[in-house]
């Protein structure tokens, strides 16, 4: 029959081996977050500088113009799509 000593060493055992777990899966996802950190540091390092020359920096720039007006066309290709479906129900009546 187990004692209360005996019972109370065991709790602690437990205890303090699920700390352990605890302590190496925390550490593993500190080190993946680290690791994650790092890497996206280097990236806007690495468009920073990319953004110091003028031939890059223009051909971002001309790029992020050129999403832009797709998404505008496509905006306004939708709304007279939706012009001419309401027209075209406005002459059915």
């Amino acid at each position: 029959m187990a004692t209360f000593f005996d019972k109370f060493v065991g709790f602690f055992k437990n205890a303090f081996r699920d700390m352990k777990d605890s302590a190496k899966a925390q550490h593993e996802v500190d080190k993946a977050n680290f690791e994650a950190a790092k890497a996206e540091s280097k990236a806007q390092w690495e468009e920073a500088k990319a953004m110091g020359d003028p031939k890059r920096r223009q051909a971002a720039m001309q790029a992020r113009c050129d999403e832009q007006i797709a998404a505008a066309k496509e905006r306004t290709a939708s709304a007279n799509e939706r012009i001419d479906a309401a027209k075209q129900s406005d002459q059915m009546q």
